[in-house]
């Protein structure tokens, strides 16, 4: 069982920056990936970001690339998105996604957060 716990949300105006941090605790395994999800009202969930466990692969969509980047500490269990340059259609509830190994872009979560919300205004 993991449990992750997602802080760093809220509300930012176009252009500004937020930083996501995602703490994981109880059977966390080497090679596993960790990453980011979002969605936006009415919309489905779309991956965004993910990392593997020594921070060597990192994969983005793109819709992200070039503004979001995404880290981990593996001594503190913790995996951070941060994002810059935000745009309204960030505007989203973005989680925090477990995924085993084999699995660099989080393609069979495992384990969820329960969501932070990012409001982006114009």
């Amino acid at each position: 069982q993991v449990h992750l716990v997602e802080s760093g949300g809220g509300l930012v105006q176009a252009g500004g920056s937020l930083r996501l941090s995602c703490a994981a605790s109880g059977d966390i395994f080497s090679r596993d990936y960790m990453g980011w999800f979002r969605q936006a009202p009415g919309k489905e969930r779309e991956f965004v970001a993910s990392i593997s466990w020594f921070g060597l692969s990192t994969y983005y969509a793109d819709s992200v690339k070039g503004r979001f980047t995404i880290s981990r500490d593996n001594a503190k269990n913790t995996v951070d998105l941060q994002m810059n340059s935000l745009k309204p259609e960030d505007t989203a509830v973005y989680y925090c996604a477990y995924a085993p190994m084999g699995n660099p872009q989080l393609q069979r979560v495992a384990y969820w957060g329960q969501g932070t919300q990012v409001t982006v205004t114009s």
